[in-house]
């Protein structure tokens, strides 16, 4: 790393030398800037203003569980950069969220959002509560009262929350049941599925969906496609689910999917009706182990994840971090050749420095994710357009494709090869950070 690069980390490490998760972001973001900040040095003073988020929210959530106990949780809110317009980003309700945690994936959000086709700044948060195991009650109560801090900071023009991990279509319906009441009116909605209260139909499906398509899309360019290819992913939630759908679709053939416990190997691939049957399992709270005493050729592996599994491509889906230094060279043993990001930063440093001297092409979630921004940012502006999912699939892949070109066309105007294992990652910083530092230049220091 240059020295002018060095020193915006170095600042950020002063100033935050505990959160871990943010300075690994700002790393790795700075790094892909390094050729964008030698060339202009005002960008160093922009770098660090984007740095320090605009407002950091945290608060207690009391809440009283079904027996009477009274427990208390914190929340979090992070307005890291409304320079192109209102906030917008998840929730997530993890027994391991932290402060540090909702600032990297608010960094993240905001450069996904600059990267998206909407003038749009980023935002993150949740709670270190866990809503497994509570009921319904439980989950509303602890909703209604995260809310009644929360919605003061929310709206259309300020920032509007969406689905993240530990937050579905349950969550958001209590919470924006609860922001309605205090807020006084129902301008703008919360982005999720599609209830009678809010959402796109479709919008779960467009983060998941938008990540084949950018895989197909890399593909291309090398004149090869999806059809018959192996593809390991990990997670079993909403994201894996329909990446599992749409590489079926495409001929493709998923293998494998994971859990906190461990990952499932189905040598025949999964099909709809497996898919349908995961579903099931997961909507019981039962284990994916589950699924083996079904279907005799597949396998379930305790304590470990499906990165050995021989693959064509990756898609880690799960949580930050989830691959490796070990994970990285086993992926590497196995054939992989493509990692399409599902999850903000599932690699380590020593994991990215292992695949990059492998050639293995990463699609970042900063861009291969924004198809849950293109979706909820539809749903908002044109909700009473009845289309029909092919409509809205082309829509979608017509802003992956718009995606996709602006991440490669800024990395060759700062001189990356388009077969380098780095492009699209260097690509989709610089497009993001040059659309965010133009703004913040244009309206002074504000």
């Amino acid at each position: 790393m240059s020295k002018t690069a060095g020193s915006i980390v170095e600042a950020a490490l002063r100033r935050d030398p505990h959160e871990t998760e943010f300075i690994q972001s700002v790393q790795e973001v700075v790094h892909a800037l390094e050729r964008v900040i030698s060339k202009n040095s005002n960008y160093v003073n922009i770098m660090e203003r984007l740095l320090e988020p605009e407002r950091t929210i945290i608060f207690r959530v009391p809440w009283v569980d079904d027996r009477g106990e009274t427990h208390v949780n914190r929340g979090f809110r992070v307005h890291f950069n409304q320079t192109l317009g209102p906030c917008r980003g998840g929730l997530r309700f993890h027994p391991l969220m932290n402060l540090s945690i909702a600032k990297f994936l608010s960094f993240e959000q905001t450069l996904k959002n600059a990267l998206s086709p909407y003038r749009l700044g980023g935002s993150s948060g949740g709670s270190d509560f866990d809503p497994k195991g509570k009921s319904d009650n439980e989950i509303m109560k602890f909703c209604q009262s995260f809310m009644n801090e929360l919605y003061r900071y929310l709206g259309p023009d300020k920032d509007l929350p969406s689905e993240e991990m530990g937050v579905g279509t349950r969550e958001m319906g209590y919470l924006y049941g609860q922001y309605r009441r205090l807020a006084g009116h129902s301008q703008g909605s919360f982005t999720g599925p599609r209830v009678n209260w809010s959402g796109s139909s479709l919008r779960t499906e467009a983060t998941g969906y938008g990540l084949v398509f950018f895989a197909q899309l890399m593909l291309a360019d090398t004149n090869k496609e999806l059809k018959g290819l192996r593809c390991a992913v990990s997670g079993s939630g909403k994201i894996s689910m329909h990446v599992l759908e749409k590489l079926i679709a495409y001929g493709a053939l998923p293998i494998t999917v994971s859990d906190s416990k461990g990952y499932l190997v189905d040598e025949d691939g999964f099909d709809f009706m497996k898919i349908s049957f995961l579903r099931d399992i997961k909507a019981q709270n039962r284990s994916l182990r589950d699924y083996s005493k079904t279907y005799a050729r597949s396998k379930y592996y305790d304590e470990a994840k499906p990165w050995n599994e021989r693959c064509d491509v990756a898609f880690p889906c799960a949580c930050q971090n989830e691959i490796d230094q070990s994970d990285a060279i086993n992926l590497v043993n196995s054939g992989c050749r493509i990692l399409v990001e599902g999850s903000n930063m599932p690699c380590t440093p020593e994991a990215v420095d292992v695949l990059r001297k492998a050639n293995v092409l990463v699609a970042p979630s900063m861009a291969a994710g924004v198809g849950g921004v293109i979706a909820g940012e539809l749903e908002l502006k044109e909700c009473n357009l009845n289309w029909s999912p092919e409509d809205f699939e082309s829509k979608l892949q017509e802003a992956m494709k718009q995606t996709y070109q602006r991440a490669l066309k800024a990395a060759t105007d700062f001189g990356y090869q388009k077969e380098s294992p780095e492009a699209l990652v260097h690509g989709a910083a610089i497009s993001a950070f040059l659309t965010i530092a133009s703004g913040m230049a244009d309206q002074g220091c504000a």
